[in-house]
């Protein structure tokens, strides 16, 4: 059982939803409406409804979210082939039969309209284009406005259009694209509009009306006012179609079944009045004396053995007549006759009649008493319904009274039982209702998972397509790396064995080697220029070659070198240069200079060859 104050809370939410955006959910079966909108709750991390009616004071887009929960647009195409056959086959030719007449239809609960097409697609088939056009106008109602902007564009995806037969689908649908579009001429005909079942005024003169799994979400009372609605809104003998998993209790006066399977009921007119039959004069004025000796022995017999306890009072308040089962009922003999009734216990037990008596000489009509009860002494009760009819002669006169007792008590007693009946019948239907809710819910789920995961599915198995691809594309990167590394390997084999054979020629030479580029930074200072100067490679790499301190005069060399680098032609330049040696000796250093050329003869720096002669002690 709920607790009372989350009833009033949820009560009071319903009482917002109301006054803020005129939806009226009061109707609709708590169970399953509180379920929906805890479902927007734990979507919110929302625990109380207090809470939520806060959120929706500080968020209003979350009506939108809210109400497309509870108001679950379930709907599609020619759901249940079956029953659109039989409407084409059986319902139509019945509503259709003057050609002259308008054809009126109503879809309530229509949510994004496939139903209201589905409805135009058969009667346009039934009827012809242009009868369709001349005759028929669908109206089409729903209380989520959201749904039914889409109902008014007519378009759909090609999922959604894919339970409609082919040639329907060409001759009713253009395609753009992606999506289908209900033919525009067609589309006037179907009049879209927002109705609440419950408080809106019905439409009117209807010949067809479908609500298909619309009234399982409201309670009993909300589907009584619905029911009367519908059976006002349709013409006499007009046709009702509803859901499958919805049935009409307690309304066999109302409607009377066609075809139960498919829940498809035809409205059920007024009741006619039946015309009596007057009694001839069959007897000739000889015969009439004894005639009504009979007839008054057989009045006195029909009287004394109705099975209803009667009994009749004169105008003056005696007791006239009783006949057998008044005398049993109320413990009354002959002896009692001509009694006044005030001096019968029956005058006030089990009613005070002489009132009720009294009120029907003054008002000269029938008064009753409706399942009044009466307590036995064996504590058991009876119920009657007992009628005072006043007796009134031609002349207008009240002769006085016939009291009618009907004994009721098995009638009260089976209304009870059914009453139980219902109920139980009525319990057993919500939880039919809200099971079958609950398992349309769940399919709905399902499905949206179903899809959910062939999506992933088509995203990862794209994403390994995608990576296979890639794979191939690095093995053939690795491949034509490994390639440029062999390539790479050899290439510095080549060259490693190039700079050892130009170290070996280097060391080979006889005179000491000095390479400069362009800006004269030393390049190559070969074993025997260390040798001479006492100066190592590692010292002198990239250093100006002018500024060496080696004991050669290293700034004479600047115009040989300057001569070498802008020649022409190739040319070498010869100087003798006094010089000091790393062991301190004085030599005349010979020192040739020639230019450095790369391949295509262009001149990157020069070449020093110096060679040195050790002068004579004493020269």
């Amino acid at each position: 059982m709920s607790c009372p104050e989350v009833s009033k809370e949820f009560e009071s939410l319903l009482n917002y939803i109301k006054k803020v955006r005129g939806f009226d959910f009061t109707g609709y079966k708590r169970s399953s409406l509180t379920r929906r909108v805890r479902k927007r709750m734990q979507a919110q991390g929302i625990e109380k409804f207090t809470e939520y009616q806060d959120y929706l004071e500080v968020h209003p887009q979350e009506f939108i979210e809210l109400f497309n929960t509870i108001l679950i647009n379930v709907t599609g195409f020619f759901r249940d082939p079956d029953t659109w056959d039989y409407i084409r086959e059986e319902i139509i030719p019945r509503i259709a039969k003057s050609p002259d007449q308008p054809i009126r239809v109503w879809s309530a609960g229509c949510a994004s309209g496939q139903e209201a097409y589905t409805l135009a697609m058969v009667l346009a088939e039934s009827l012809g284009i242009s009868a369709f056009k001349q005759r028929v106008k669908i109206y089409a109602t729903d209380l989520d406005e959201q749904a039914l902007n889409q109902a008014r564009h007519g378009i759909y995806s090609a999922s959604e259009v894919s339970n409609i037969p082919p040639e329907l689908l060409e001759r009713y649908f253009q395609c753009n694209e992606n999506s289908y579009v209900f033919r525009k001429d067609l589309r006037r005909s179907v009049i879209f509009g927002r109705h609440n079942l419950v408080q809106d005024a019905p439409i009117s003169r209807i010949d067809f009306l479908v609500c298909r799994n619309t009234l399982m979400y409201f309670n009993a009372e909300a589907q009584g006012k619905i029911i009367a609605r519908y059976h006002f809104a349709l013409n006499d003998n007009g046709f009702l179609l509803l859901g499958k998993a919805e049935m009409l209790l307690n309304h066999g006066n109302s409607f009377i079944p066609i075809d139960l399977k498919r829940k498809i009921f035809s409205r059920c007119s007024g009741g006619v009045p039946r015309n009596r039959q007057p009694l001839t004069e069959a007897w000739e004025e000889g015969e009439r004396s004894d005639y009504l000796n009979r007839q008054f022995h057989l009045r006195d017999e029909a009287f004394d053995s109705s099975p209803v306890a009667q009994l009749v009072v004169e105008r003056e308040g005696t007791l006239f007549l009783i006949n057998e089962r008044a005398r049993e009922l109320f413990g009354l003999t002959s002896q009692d006759l001509n009694r006044p009734l005030q001096d019968l216990e029956l005058s006030y037990r089990p009613l005070e009649l002489r009132s009720c008596i009294e009120q029907s000489y003054q008002e000269k009509r029938t008064i009753t008493i409706r399942d009044f009860e009466w307590a036995m002494d064996n504590n058991e009760s009876l119920f009657f319904n007992v009628s005072i009819l006043p007796l009134v002669d031609v002349g207008g006169t009240v002769l006085g009274a016939l009291i009618v007792f009907s004994d009721v008590t098995r009638a009260k007693q089976l209304q009870k039982e059914l009453e139980h009946a219902n109920q139980e019948i009525e319990i057993a239907y919500e939880e039919l209702q809200s099971t079958n809710e609950e398992l349309e819910t769940t399919n709905e789920e399902l499905q949206s998972s179903n899809e959910e995961l062939e999506t992933t599915n088509e995203e990862l198995q794209s994403t390994n397509e995608e990576l296979e691809t890639m794979n191939e594309e690095l093995q053939s990167s690795n491949d034509e790396l490994q390639s440029l590394n062999d390539e790479l390997q050899t290439r510095t084999e080549e060259l490693n064995s190039v700079n050892s054979f130009l170290a070996s020629i280097l060391a080979s030479l006889q005179s000491g080697v000095v390479v400069v580029d362009r800006e004269l930074r030393v390049l190559v200072w070969n074993e025997k220029a260390e040798d001479l100067w006492g100066v190592r490679l590692a010292e002198t790499r990239n250093q100006y070659l002018l500024n060496l301190d080696i004991g050669l005069p290293v700034e004479q060399l600047l115009q040989p070198l300057r001569t070498c680098l802008l020649a022409g032609a190739f040319e070498t330049v010869e100087i003798t240069l006094p010089s000091v040696n790393r062991r301190g000796r004085s030599l005349d250093c010979r020192v040739a200079c020639t230019p450095l050329l790369d391949l295509s003869g262009e001149i990157q720096g020069a070449i020093l060859f110096m060679d040195g002669t050790e002068k004579a002690d004493g020269l």
